[in-house]
């Protein structure tokens, strides 16, 4: 479970990222949930993006995503999600804690 804190900083660093997941016409299925796991595992952080023509929106996308992944959603806004999952053996994201906090 994120902070808010911990959610915020996330979301800075997601701005200047591209996504690289794109949900279409065809909705969440088996490929999808394969690449996504894929980036996340590689990246910790992963931009989405829903399409017009998908049967699904993109929150409803981010919660399905997260719940396949078992990351958490940073943030929604328009058709585009962020999801962000720890990678215990490679960790990338320093997330700031009490202790080390962002000023």
């Amino acid at each position: 479970m994120l902070t808010s804190k911990q959610r915020n900083y996330l979301r800075k660093l997601a701005v200047s990222e591209n996504p690289v997941i794109y949900i279409g016409k065809g909705g969440i299925d088996r490929e999808i949930t394969n690449q996504s796991y894929k980036a996340i595992v590689a990246r910790e952080l992963i931009k989405g993006k829903v399409q017009q023509n998908a049967p699904i929106d993109a929150r409803s996308a981010a919660e399905e995503l997260a719940l396949h992944l078992k990351a958490d959603v940073v943030t929604v806004l328009g058709n585009t999600f962020v999801l962000f999952k720890r990678n215990p053996q490679h960790i990338r994201i320093d997330l700031p804690t009490k202790k080390n906090e962002l000023k």
